[in-house]
């Protein structure tokens, strides 16, 4: 009985969760264009994305910045993990606890600080705010999993190779990188989801000559839900869950 109970909670939660995703995927071939009623399956909708200039000129920007800030956020949170990790100085703890603080904050606070940050410093909002914005958001998730990375293997290696001789940067290029490859390649597409799926920093810190695909679609919505809107959502979550897939793995061979 007990197991019972533990498998209709389980189905309850995962139905919660995902029936909703179903259900936008299955009228996404739905050959109706206003009703949900079912009118016989399609893939007309799909092909009408492609036709779709400034929908794909939306798309080709959020990739580009989502890969640009993925990359510098990679790079800027992989130093960030092994500084915390192997040196001790002030206010170690505190940096450590800022990510963390940045990893919970909603994403309307961060949105709107980084706005007034913007203004104050007279930047013209546009791709350039937007990619710091999005590296901002994606700095912590990736320093947090590099540095898991880190607490699983042992500081011996380390300290063998500095008594062979090895300066820092011969330790990190040679060692310590190799082995926290997975980790940094699982960080760089957590960040290219999170800048890929952003809505609410993406309102705030780009400009109305700088359109991405996330406030597109929500500029679509506010105009009714139509099966090209539940197409093109199905192509992000396809891409959002692939990249999460391969990160997971990337993490699981590795722990």
């Amino acid at each position: 009985m007990s197991r019972l109970v533990k498998y209709l909670y389980s189905a309850a939660v995962y139905g919660f969760l995902y029936l909703p995703l179903a259900i936008m995927a299955v009228y996404s071939f739905n050959a109706s264009k206003f009703s949900l009623s079912w009118k016989g399956f399609t893939l007309d909708w799909y092909i009408r994305l492609w036709d779709n200039a400034s929908l794909m000129e939306a798309a080709l920007r959020s990739l580009s910045v989502a890969a640009m800030s993925a990359t510098i956020a990679s790079i800027i949170g992989t130093l960030a993990a092994f500084i915390l990790y192997q040196y001790t100085f002030p206010g170690r703890k505190v940096l450590f606890a800022g990510l963390f603080v940045m990893m919970m904050s909603p994403d309307i606070v961060i949105g709107i600080s980084l706005l007034l940050l913007f203004l104050a410093l007279q930047l013209p909002l546009g791709f350039w705010t937007l990619l710091m914005a999005h590296v901002t958001l994606s700095v912590p998730f990736v320093a947090t999993t590099v540095y898991s990375r880190f607490k699983g293997f042992e500081g011996d290696v380390i300290e063998a190779a500095r008594d062979l001789g090895a300066g820092d940067y011969q330790v990190f290029r040679h060692i310590v990188l190799p082995l926290i490859t997975p980790a940094v390649i699982a960080g760089w597409l957590l960040s290219f989801t999170l800048s890929l799926d952003d809505v609410m920093i993406s309102f705030f810190t780009t400009g109305p000559t700088y359109e991405v695909l996330p406030l597109r679609i929500y500029s679509m919505v506010r105009l009714g839900i139509k099966p090209d809107v539940n197409a093109l959502c199905v192509v992000m979550m396809a891409i959002t869950v692939a990249a999460v897939i391969i990160s997971r793995q990337l993490l699981k061979e590795k722990n």
